[in-house]
Protein backbone atom coordinates (compact mmCIF):
# COMPACT_ATOMS: atom_id res chain seq x y z
CA UNK A 1 0.00 0.00 0.00
CA UNK A 2 2.88 2.52 0.67
CA UNK A 3 4.32 2.64 -2.31
CA UNK A 4 1.12 3.81 -4.11
CA UNK A 5 0.28 6.53 -1.36
CA UNK A 6 1.57 9.58 -2.72
CA UNK A 7 5.00 11.14 -1.74
CA UNK A 8 3.86 13.62 0.94
CA UNK A 9 1.58 10.32 2.25
CA UNK A 10 4.50 8.59 2.71
CA UNK A 11 6.62 11.23 4.05
CA UNK A 12 4.66 12.24 6.74
CA UNK A 13 3.91 8.73 7.65
CA UNK A 14 7.83 7.99 7.97
CA UNK A 15 7.99 10.81 10.45
CA UNK A 16 5.01 9.64 12.66
CA UNK A 17 7.05 6.17 13.52
CA UNK A 18 11.12 8.40 13.11
CA UNK A 19 9.25 10.89 15.64
CA UNK A 20 8.55 7.66 18.08
CA UNK A 21 12.03 6.28 17.70
CA UNK A 22 13.55 9.53 18.52
CA UNK A 23 11.16 9.77 21.66
CA UNK A 24 12.73 6.72 22.78
CA UNK A 25 16.03 7.98 22.27
CA UNK A 26 14.97 10.84 24.22
CA UNK A 27 14.24 9.17 27.19
CA UNK A 28 16.76 6.51 27.47
CA UNK A 29 19.36 9.36 27.26
CA UNK A 30 17.48 10.50 30.30
CA UNK A 31 17.17 7.28 31.80
CA UNK A 32 20.91 7.29 31.67
CA UNK A 33 21.86 10.11 33.41
CA UNK A 34 24.27 12.02 30.77
CA UNK A 35 22.90 14.36 29.60
CA UNK A 36 26.05 15.93 28.03
CA UNK A 37 24.44 19.86 28.27
CA UNK A 38 25.92 22.03 25.78
CA UNK A 39 25.16 26.16 26.03
CA UNK A 40 24.29 27.31 22.30
CA UNK A 41 23.96 30.57 23.53
CA UNK A 42 21.94 32.37 26.01
CA UNK A 43 19.18 30.28 27.36
CA UNK A 44 20.07 27.97 24.67
CA UNK A 45 20.77 24.67 25.28
CA UNK A 46 21.64 21.28 23.48
CA UNK A 47 21.91 17.87 24.78
CA UNK A 48 23.21 14.64 24.09
CA UNK A 49 18.93 13.90 23.37
CA UNK A 50 18.82 16.77 20.65
CA UNK A 51 21.62 15.65 19.33
CA UNK A 52 20.81 11.90 18.75
CA UNK A 53 16.94 12.05 18.42
CA UNK A 54 17.63 14.31 15.34
CA UNK A 55 20.32 12.27 13.75
CA UNK A 56 18.02 9.64 14.32
CA UNK A 57 15.19 11.05 12.74
CA UNK A 58 17.38 12.76 9.72
CA UNK A 59 18.97 9.01 9.19
CA UNK A 60 15.01 7.85 8.86
CA UNK A 61 13.61 10.41 6.18
CA UNK A 62 17.23 10.38 4.50
CA UNK A 63 17.39 6.73 3.57
CA UNK A 64 13.67 6.46 2.40
CA UNK A 65 13.77 9.91 0.73
CA UNK A 66 17.33 11.08 -0.76
CA UNK A 67 15.89 13.86 -2.70
CA UNK A 68 14.08 16.15 -0.19
CA UNK A 69 15.07 18.77 2.08
CA UNK A 70 15.46 18.42 5.56
CA UNK A 71 16.93 21.19 7.79
CA UNK A 72 17.13 20.11 11.84
CA UNK A 73 17.90 22.56 14.19
CA UNK A 74 21.22 20.61 15.23
CA UNK A 75 22.48 20.99 11.88
CA UNK A 76 24.04 18.26 9.53
CA UNK A 77 25.72 15.26 11.04
CA UNK A 78 27.61 12.79 8.78
CA UNK A 79 27.93 10.38 12.03
CA UNK A 80 26.83 6.92 11.31
CA UNK A 81 23.29 5.72 13.51
CA UNK A 82 23.24 2.94 15.09
CA UNK A 83 21.05 0.11 13.14
CA UNK A 84 17.79 -0.45 15.30
CA UNK A 85 17.92 3.19 14.84
CA UNK A 86 16.38 2.76 11.82
CA UNK A 87 12.95 1.95 11.00
CA UNK A 88 11.50 1.76 7.65
CA UNK A 89 8.11 1.22 9.33
CA UNK A 90 5.30 3.81 8.13
CA UNK A 91 2.40 4.35 10.20
CA UNK A 92 -0.66 2.89 8.99
CA UNK A 93 -3.29 5.17 10.27
CA UNK A 94 -1.78 8.02 7.83
CA UNK A 95 -1.52 5.54 5.23
CA UNK A 96 -4.92 4.61 4.99
CA UNK A 97 -6.56 8.21 4.60
CA UNK A 98 -7.59 9.98 1.26
CA UNK A 99 -4.79 12.55 0.41
CA UNK A 100 -5.86 15.63 -0.40
CA UNK A 101 -6.23 16.43 -4.73
CA UNK A 102 -3.68 19.31 -3.84
CA UNK A 103 -0.69 16.82 -2.63
CA UNK A 104 -1.23 13.53 -4.87
CA UNK A 105 1.21 14.85 -7.50
CA UNK A 106 3.90 16.80 -5.06
CA UNK A 107 7.44 16.75 -6.42
CA UNK A 108 10.55 15.73 -4.21
CA UNK A 109 12.31 19.06 -5.17
CA UNK A 110 9.22 20.93 -3.28
CA UNK A 111 9.04 19.92 0.48
CA UNK A 112 10.68 20.76 2.84
CA UNK A 113 11.07 18.99 6.13
CA UNK A 114 11.85 20.95 9.52
CA UNK A 115 13.21 19.36 12.16
CA UNK A 116 13.02 20.18 15.75
CA UNK A 117 14.61 16.67 17.84
CA UNK A 118 13.72 17.89 21.08
CA UNK A 119 11.67 20.99 21.47
CA UNK A 120 11.74 22.43 25.05
CA UNK A 121 15.47 21.53 25.97
CA UNK A 122 15.23 23.81 28.98
CA UNK A 123 12.59 22.13 30.32
CA UNK A 124 14.16 18.49 29.55
CA UNK A 125 17.55 19.22 32.04
CA UNK A 126 14.87 21.07 34.19
CA UNK A 127 12.45 17.84 34.88
CA UNK A 128 9.40 19.48 33.28
CA UNK A 129 8.83 16.62 30.60
CA UNK A 130 5.47 16.82 29.89
CA UNK A 131 6.58 19.75 28.15
CA UNK A 132 8.67 18.19 25.83
CA UNK A 133 8.37 17.25 22.06
CA UNK A 134 9.70 15.86 19.13
CA UNK A 135 8.47 18.06 15.90
CA UNK A 136 8.68 17.57 12.23
CA UNK A 137 7.26 19.79 10.23
CA UNK A 138 6.52 19.32 5.92
CA UNK A 139 6.05 21.87 4.04
CA UNK A 140 5.20 21.94 0.16
CA UNK A 141 5.98 25.41 -1.62
CA UNK A 142 7.11 27.09 1.32
CA UNK A 143 3.83 26.66 2.97
CA UNK A 144 3.31 24.06 6.12
CA UNK A 145 1.14 21.68 5.23
CA UNK A 146 1.59 18.41 7.64
CA UNK A 147 3.54 17.62 11.06
CA UNK A 148 3.79 15.39 14.06
CA UNK A 149 4.48 16.44 17.47
CA UNK A 150 5.55 13.77 19.41
CA UNK A 151 5.35 13.57 23.08
CA UNK A 152 7.85 11.11 25.01
CA UNK A 153 6.54 11.56 28.73
CA UNK A 154 2.74 11.81 27.67
CA UNK A 155 1.08 11.41 31.11
CA UNK A 156 4.28 10.11 32.81
CA UNK A 157 3.89 11.59 35.95
CA UNK A 158 1.01 9.01 36.05
CA UNK A 159 3.23 6.30 34.76
CA UNK A 160 6.62 6.90 36.54
CA UNK A 161 7.30 4.12 37.34
CA UNK A 162 6.61 2.81 33.90
CA UNK A 163 9.29 6.27 32.43
CA UNK A 164 11.98 4.37 32.78
CA UNK A 165 10.98 0.54 30.99
CA UNK A 166 7.89 1.01 28.96
CA UNK A 167 8.94 1.35 25.74
CA UNK A 168 5.50 2.36 24.81
CA UNK A 169 5.55 5.18 26.45
CA UNK A 170 4.25 8.86 24.78
CA UNK A 171 2.20 9.76 21.84
CA UNK A 172 1.90 10.99 18.37
CA UNK A 173 -0.31 13.81 17.07
CA UNK A 174 -0.18 14.31 13.06
CA UNK A 175 -1.96 16.31 10.52
CA UNK A 176 -2.37 16.74 7.03
CA UNK A 177 -4.18 20.26 5.58
CA UNK A 178 -7.01 19.04 3.82
CA UNK A 179 -6.92 15.07 5.18
CA UNK A 180 -6.86 15.23 8.71
CA UNK A 181 -5.42 14.51 12.16
CA UNK A 182 -4.56 11.34 14.51
CA UNK A 183 -3.37 10.44 17.35
CA UNK A 184 -5.80 13.01 19.65
CA UNK A 185 -9.77 14.27 19.37
CA UNK A 186 -9.43 17.88 19.05
CA UNK A 187 -10.90 20.19 21.46
CA UNK A 188 -12.92 23.28 21.56
CA UNK A 189 -11.26 25.94 23.29
CA UNK A 190 -12.28 27.48 26.86
CA UNK A 191 -15.47 29.40 25.83
CA UNK A 192 -15.44 31.66 29.43
CA UNK A 193 -12.96 34.13 28.66
CA UNK A 194 -9.34 34.17 26.98
CA UNK A 195 -6.98 32.01 27.91
CA UNK A 196 -3.54 32.71 26.31
CA UNK A 197 -0.40 30.45 26.63
CA UNK A 198 2.79 32.06 26.05
CA UNK A 199 7.06 31.32 26.93
CA UNK A 200 7.77 30.29 30.65
CA UNK A 201 11.40 31.18 30.43
CA UNK A 202 12.20 34.09 27.48
CA UNK A 203 9.40 36.46 28.26
CA UNK A 204 10.62 40.51 27.95
CA UNK A 205 8.89 44.08 27.49
CA UNK A 206 7.57 43.13 25.00
CA UNK A 207 5.96 39.76 25.27
CA UNK A 208 4.45 41.26 29.14
CA UNK A 209 3.39 44.09 26.31
CA UNK A 210 1.43 42.13 24.23
CA UNK A 211 0.07 40.31 27.16
CA UNK A 212 -1.20 43.13 28.91
CA UNK A 213 -3.13 44.18 25.53
CA UNK A 214 -5.10 41.08 25.52
CA UNK A 215 -6.23 41.02 29.30
CA UNK A 216 -6.61 37.55 29.45
CA UNK A 217 -8.49 35.85 31.91
CA UNK A 218 -5.92 33.66 32.70
CA UNK A 219 -2.31 33.22 31.21
CA UNK A 220 -0.06 29.67 30.89
CA UNK A 221 3.41 29.83 31.08
CA UNK A 222 4.81 26.46 29.38
CA UNK A 223 7.87 25.76 27.76
CA UNK A 224 8.20 24.83 23.73
CA UNK A 225 6.42 25.52 20.91
CA UNK A 226 4.82 22.38 20.23
CA UNK A 227 3.66 22.43 23.83
CA UNK A 228 1.83 25.37 24.05
CA UNK A 229 0.17 24.40 20.37
CA UNK A 230 -0.97 21.53 21.93
CA UNK A 231 -2.44 23.21 24.58
CA UNK A 232 -4.64 25.11 21.70
CA UNK A 233 -5.93 21.75 19.63
CA UNK A 234 -6.92 20.19 23.46
CA UNK A 235 -9.23 23.25 24.42
CA UNK A 236 -7.13 24.31 26.81
CA UNK A 237 -5.94 27.70 25.65
CA UNK A 238 -7.87 29.80 23.04
CA UNK A 239 -4.47 31.07 22.18
CA UNK A 240 -0.64 31.53 21.96
CA UNK A 241 1.21 34.42 21.83
CA UNK A 242 4.96 35.28 21.55
CA UNK A 243 5.75 38.66 20.91
CA UNK A 244 9.29 37.78 20.49
CA UNK A 245 11.85 37.06 17.44
CA UNK A 246 12.83 33.90 19.53
CA UNK A 247 11.57 30.93 17.37
CA UNK A 248 13.25 29.44 14.58
CA UNK A 249 10.73 27.94 11.66
CA UNK A 250 11.78 23.91 13.07
CA UNK A 251 9.73 25.06 15.84
CA UNK A 252 6.25 26.54 14.17
CA UNK A 253 6.52 24.51 10.75
CA UNK A 254 4.67 21.25 12.73
CA UNK A 255 2.54 22.84 15.04
CA UNK A 256 1.40 25.43 12.71
CA UNK A 257 0.02 22.55 9.85
CA UNK A 258 -2.04 20.80 12.54
CA UNK A 259 -3.33 23.35 13.77
CA UNK A 260 -4.38 24.40 10.38
CA UNK A 261 -5.51 21.00 9.63
CA UNK A 262 -8.23 21.30 12.45
CA UNK A 263 -8.93 24.83 11.81
CA UNK A 264 -6.85 26.96 13.97
CA UNK A 265 -4.20 29.40 12.86
CA UNK A 266 -0.91 30.44 13.15
CA UNK A 267 0.56 33.69 11.91
CA UNK A 268 3.60 36.36 12.88
CA UNK A 269 1.96 39.49 14.71
CA UNK A 270 1.05 41.00 11.73
CA UNK A 271 -1.33 38.36 10.70
CA UNK A 272 1.41 36.62 7.80
CA UNK A 273 1.96 33.21 7.55
CA UNK A 274 5.57 32.23 7.72
CA UNK A 275 7.58 30.69 4.60
CA UNK A 276 9.56 27.68 4.85
CA UNK A 277 11.39 27.40 1.88
CA UNK A 278 14.63 25.87 2.28
CA UNK A 279 16.73 28.93 1.49
CA UNK A 280 14.88 31.06 4.32
CA UNK A 281 16.12 32.28 7.53
CA UNK A 282 15.55 29.97 10.18
CA UNK A 283 14.25 32.94 13.04
CA UNK A 284 10.57 33.63 13.50
CA UNK A 285 11.51 37.90 13.42
CA UNK A 286 7.53 38.54 13.57
CA UNK A 287 7.19 36.63 16.06
CA UNK A 288 4.31 33.54 17.48
CA UNK A 289 0.39 34.84 17.72
CA UNK A 290 -1.37 31.08 17.10
CA UNK A 291 -5.15 30.78 17.88
CA UNK A 292 -7.44 28.28 18.05
CA UNK A 293 -10.57 26.95 16.23
CA UNK A 294 -13.03 28.69 16.25
CA UNK A 295 -10.94 32.00 17.34
CA UNK A 296 -11.84 35.28 15.70
CA UNK A 297 -7.36 35.82 14.64
CA UNK A 298 -7.67 38.93 13.05
CA UNK A 299 -10.01 40.45 15.92
CA UNK A 300 -7.60 39.47 18.53
CA UNK A 301 -4.28 40.67 17.08
CA UNK A 302 -5.88 44.41 16.45
CA UNK A 303 -5.88 44.65 20.34
CA UNK A 304 -1.63 44.44 20.30
CA UNK A 305 -0.17 47.87 20.61
CA UNK A 306 1.59 49.36 17.84
CA UNK A 307 5.09 49.38 19.59
CA UNK A 308 4.95 45.81 19.41
CA UNK A 309 4.54 45.11 15.86
CA UNK A 310 6.92 47.98 15.01
CA UNK A 311 9.86 45.97 16.87
CA UNK A 312 9.04 42.65 15.69
CA UNK A 313 9.85 43.27 11.65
Amino acid sequence: MAQSCPLLQRILASSVTAAARAGKIIRDVMSLGELGIVEKGKNDLQTEADRSAQRCIMANLSQQFPKIAIIGEEGPSNCEVPSDWVTLEQDQDVLTKLCPNDYMKVADEDIVVWVDPLDGTSEYTQGLLEHVTVLIGIAVKGKAVAGVIHQPYYNYKQNQQQCKTDNNLGRTLWGLVGMGVGGFTPINPPQNGLVVATTRSHSDKMVQMALDALKPQEIIKVGGAGYKVMLLMEGKANAYVFASKGCKKWDTCAPEAILTAIGGKLTDVHGEYYCYDANVQYPNKGGVFATAKGVNHGELLTKLPQEVRDTLV
